[in-house]
C-alpha cells in the first residue's frame, strides 16, 4: 500500500478529495498531508444543498488530526466555495471536519474523550499537545452540538438545588432530571426567576408529565413551582436530608447552650462531644460508641434532643403520607410540649410544609442526585480553580453533567 492509500485509508478521504502529497517534518515532529480534488467537481451549497460549480477557494486551511505514532499529523487544504442565487458566496462543507473547527472529528472525538476522563482542562491539554482556548473551544462546540441534538423529552421526577459560584452569595439554581442524574438546567441566582425559567421552557405535555420535584425549602422555588406546575402542591417533596439538617442543627444548639451553661458551674460533661451527637449511630466507632453511651446515659437535655431527631428519621418509612402525617403529629405534640426550644422550632417549621413533607411517601425521592451532580460540578471547579466567567462554567456543566451526545459525526 503506498503512503497517499494508507492515509486516504485512515482518515476517511473520499471523492472527490484525494492525497496530493505526504511529507515528514522530522525537526518539528510533524507529517503535513495535502489534500486536492478533481476539477470541473460540482459542490453543493451548505444552506439548502443545491449543485453548484466551483466559484472560487479560500486560503489554505489546515487541521489537526490523530498523530500518526509519535508524530502529529496535520491535514491541508484550500475549500471551495460556490455562489448560491439565495444564499450568496458560502464555503462548502468538507467530510473530514465540522465548519469552523481546526481539528478533524477523529481528533476532535478523541479530545472529547480524553477531557470527559481528565475533568481537568489543563491536564487534558497536556495529553492531547494542545492550548487551554483550542481545548475550550472544544467543550464548547461539543455542548452545543449535544443540545442541538437533545429532542424534548418527559421527566417523571425532578430534582432543583443552588450551588454558589463564587464567593459573595453569587449563586446558580440547577434542574436535573433524576431518574437519568442528568443536568437539565442551569440558571443565575436562586430567585423565583431562576427556576421559573425551566418550565418556562417546556411545552404543556412536559409540565403535566413531571410527577414529583425534590427541592429543599427554599421558598422561591415554593413559590416557582406554585405559579408553573399544575397541581404543584401534591409534587413537591422538600428533601427529607434538608429537613434532617436542620433536626441535627437544632441538637447542636441545644448543646451548646446546655454546654454553656454547664461549664459555668464547672461541669464539663458536654465537652469535646459535638461530633458524637452530629455523626450518625452506625457510623461511631466502638470508641466512640461508648462515649457516646456515657453521655447519654446523664439525662441532659441534649440527649433529649437528640432522641426526637433520631425518632424523626423515622417518619420517612411509613408507606403513605396519611400515616407519616399521623406520626408527625405524635412527634409534633411531645416536641412542642417540652422545653427545647430549638427542637420546638424544627418542629414548627414541618409543620408548615408537613404536606410536602410527607409527600415523600408517595413519591419515594430525595435530592440525592441533584446533590451527587453538585459534587461533581464542584469537583470540577475546584480542579479548574473556579471559572471568572458564569456562562463558562454552565458549558463545563452540560459538558460533564448534562447526558449531552457530545461527539462529532462523519459529514
Amino acid at each position: 500500500m503506498q503512503v497517499d492509500e494508507f492515509y486516504e485509508h485512515i482518515l476517511g478521504i473520499e471523492q472527490p478529495w484525494e492525497i496530493a502529497d505526504v511529507r515528514l517534518d522530522k525537526p518539528s515532529s510533524i507529517v503535513h498531508v495535502e489534500l486536492t480534488h478533481e476539477s470541473g467537481i460540482r459542490w453543493k451549497c451548505p444552506c439548502c444543498e443545491r449543485s453548484l460549480s466551483t466559484y472560487d477557494h479560500v486560503e489554505e486551511r489546515r487541521w489537526r488530526h490523530l498523530d500518526t505514532c509519535q508524530y502529529e499529523t496535520w491535514l491541508h487544504a484550500r475549500i471551495p466555495r460556490v455562489k448560491c442565487p439565495e444564499h450568496g458566496v458560502k464555503q462548502v462543507r468538507v467530510s473530514w471536519a465540522e465548519p469552523g473547527s481546526r481539528f478533524t472529528l477523529l481528533f476532535e472525538a478523541h479530545a472529547i474523550d480524553v477531557l470527559e476522563s481528565c475533568e481537568v482542562v489543563s491536564a487534558a491539554c497536556k495529553i492531547l499537545g494542545i492550548s487551554w482556548e483550542q481545548a475550550w473551544n472544544v467543550i464548547d462546540r461539543a455542548v452545543e452540538r449535544g443540545k442541538a441534538r437533545k429532542r424534548p423529552h418527559n421527566m417523571a421526577r425532578v430534582g432543583a438545588d443552588e450551588k454558589a459560584f463564587k464567593k459573595g452569595h453569587s449563586y446558580m439554581t440547577i434542574v436535573c432530571d433524576i431518574d437519568q442524574a442528568t443536568v437539565e438546567y442551569v440558571s443565575d441566582g436562586r430567585k423565583k426567576e431562576s427556576l421559573a425559567g425551566f418550565f418556562q421552557g417546556l411545552s404543556e405535555a412536559q409540565r403535566g408529565a413531571i410527577q414529583a420535584i425534590a427541592i429543599d425549602m427554599h421558598e422561591p422555588y415554593v413559590q416557582a413551582i406554585r405559579e408553573e406546575l399544575p397541581l404543584a402542591d401534591d409534587k413537591i417533596v422538600h428533601d427529607r436530608f434538608h429537613v434532617m439538617q436542620h433536626a441535627t442543627e437544632a441538637v447542636d444548639k441545644t448543646r451548646r447552650r446546655e454546654h454553656k451553661e454547664l461549664s459555668e458551674e464547672g461541669d464539663d460533661r458536654l465537652a469535646r462531644t459535638k461530633y458524637l451527637w452530629l455523626t450518625s449511630q452506625e457510623n461511631l466507632s466502638a470508641t466512640q460508641r461508648e462515649r457516646f453511651d456515657d453521655v447519654f446515659a446523664l439525662h441532659l437535655k441534649t440527649a433529649k434532643a437528640w432522641g426526637f431527631k433520631e425518632l424523626l428519621r423515622e417518619m420517612w418509612d411509613h408507606a403513605t403520607p396519611d400515616d407519616a402525617r399521623e406520626f408527625f403529629r405524635n412527634w409534633y405534640q411531645r416536641v412542642i410540649h417540652g422545653n427545647l426550644e430549638p427542637m420546638k422550632k424544627v418542629a414548627r417549621m414541618i409543620k408548615s410544609r408537613l404536606t410536602q413533607v410527607v409527600s415523600y411517601c408517595q413519591h419515594r425521592i430525595t435530592n440525592a442526585v441533584a446533590e451527587g451532580l453538585n459534587s461533581k460540578i464542584m469537583s470540577i471547579k475546584r480542579r479548574a480553580r473556579g471559572f471568572r466567567n458564569p456562562e463558562n462554567f454552565k458549558i463545563a456543566i452540560f459538558f460533564y453533567c448534562g447526558g449531552l451526545d457530545l461527539r462529532p459525526y462523519p459529514q
